[in-house]
């Protein structure tokens, strides 16, 4: 398997991908490995996960390198997503012994209840390319915490960057064969869907989430599937300064040239601050320095993946053949490389598939309502269910309709972000299951009932 600069397509690694055979190997491996593991006391297994963070941020910039090498994004944000990845290890190692130990429930008359929480077992990540320190701690964080092995299968277009992970965790203090990689392409994933696991947690698109939920329901054990979103986005008419409403949500839909899940996908503003806010939005997208990932001040670099340049263009021409306006960017960028020009259009509606279908690239259309109730009308036809944000000076009119917006995220004057400290989760085509908060760390553990008499 080679592995691809996108910003430059050159070649820079090459992997040898598993076998069936060497993945029943590891499988193995990790099975014969993890009842030891599950011995050792969940105080150690946080101080090693601990010693991991610890290694992120002492080799900070050679795993930026990497992940810009090959994931394409600018240098500094690879610097955000390794101190992101951080301080969600942070949180997961402070709460795991509150969420983790056992519960006594009630101890009286002679009866004591108590609630133990045991390991799945051994566990498979199949994760995502956008963000795979991010998405990658979500899961093998806490199920190494709750007593697990993992077979973790980074994305083929983050290999360099999951051989990293395997080698601090390794250093970290995991013993061998608790923490195995599955290298590799779609056939390595769907060879990995044939093993015994006793646990599945995949990251990626509804598409491929959908087909691996089908294959392994009747094995019977746990699912869960982080999926895509066409998150929207509102921005209501008593905003107080709309420049910084325009700056702040520009980020959102373009941080990380779009390819985030919870990137904002599509926006609608009230028609009374329109004008001012598509003046303000399209001259900070056209701020942006873009180029070379690893140039200083590039925000906007390549995207990672070549083939999503195609649903790109087709996107905009679909939207452009239906009576919408292109106001900058919407095509490839002339030049070597995998770079698309951040696109803003408007005139849109729900006829168009970049108001309907995930974009996951640096493109956004913004769509012009009446109201409030014209925005929540549109805020909901979607098939997806991830994040919907409010931008308003009133609470309660910002809660009042994230209520009626069938989402496992709302945000209030903000937008794209994530807490350790709660619950992520989708609904709909965005999935379902949880990862993060004191139920993410609960979702890699089975309860186990003791009725216990005596003294």
């Amino acid at each position: 398997m080679r592995i691809i600069n996108p910003a430059t397509e050159e070649v820079i690694g090459e992997i040898q991908e598993d076998t069936g055979q060497t993945l029943d190997k590891k499988f193995q491996l990790l099975k014969t490995a993890q009842p030891a593991w599950q011995q050792v006391t969940l105080k150690e297994r946080i101080q090693i996960i601990k010693k991991f963070g610890s290694l992120l941020d002492e080799k900070k910039e050679m795993l930026a390198s990497i992940l810009t090498a090959e994931v394409g994004k600018p240098l500094q944000q690879s610097r955000n997503e390794l101190g992101g990845a951080q301080a969600r290890i942070k949180w997961l190692t402070d709460n795991a012994t509150k969420y983790l130990s056992d519960e006594v429930m009630t101890d009286d008359a002679g009866m004591q209840e108590k609630i133990s929480y045991e390991p799945l077992g051994v566990i498979c990540n199949i994760s995502a390319w956008n963000y795979p320190y991010l998405v990658g701690v979500n899961v093998f964080v806490p199920a190494l915490l709750g007593g697990n092995a993992v077979l973790y299968k980074p994305s083929e277009y983050a290999t360099l960057t999951g051989l990293e992970i395997a080698k601090l965790l390794g250093e970290a203090g995991v013993p061998e064969n608790v923490f195995e990689l599955g290298l590799g392409g779609k056939y390595t994933g769907e060879l990995l869907l044939q093993l015994p696991f006793d646990g599945y947690y995949f990251t990626g698109s509804y598409n491929t989430g959908k087909y691996i939920y089908g294959k392994v329901a009747s094995k019977m054990v746990p699912c869960q599937c982080e999926l895509g979103g066409k998150d929207p986005l509102y921005v209501a008419d008593d905003v107080n300064d709309i420049k910084a409403v325009a700056v702040g949500t520009a980020d959102g839909a373009f941080y990380n040239n779009g390819q985030s899940c919870c990137a904002v996908e599509r926006i609608y503003v009230h028609e009374n601050v329109y004008d001012k806010y598509i003046d303000e939005f399209v001259k900070e997208v056209k701020s942006w320095k873009a180029g070379p990932p690893t140039e200083d001040g590039v925000y906007i670099g390549p995207i990672s993946r070549k083939e999503q340049l195609y649903v790109l263009e087709n996107q905009v021409e679909d939207a452009t053949s239906k009576g919408a306006k292109l106001l900058t960017g919407g095509k490839k960028a002339n030049k070597k490389g995998f770079y698309f020009e951040p696109t803003v259009l408007v005139n849109v509606n729900h006829s168009m598939q970049i108001m309907k279908d995930e974009s996951f690239g640096p493109v956004i259309g913004i769509m012009k309502v009446k109201n409030d109730e014209e925005a929540i009308q549109m805020m909901q036809d979607t098939e997806y269910g991830l994040t919907a944000s409010v931008y308003t000076s009133d609470k309660k009119r910002a809660e009042t309709i994230l209520q009626q917006i069938d989402s496992g995220t709302g945000y209030w004057n903000c937008c794209d972000r994530v807490s350790a400290a709660l619950p992520w989760s989708g609904r709909k085509h965005s999935g379902f299951g949880v990862t993060l908060s004191h139920a993410g760390l609960r979702a890699f553990v089975k309860p186990k009932s003791y009725h216990l008499r005596g003294k």
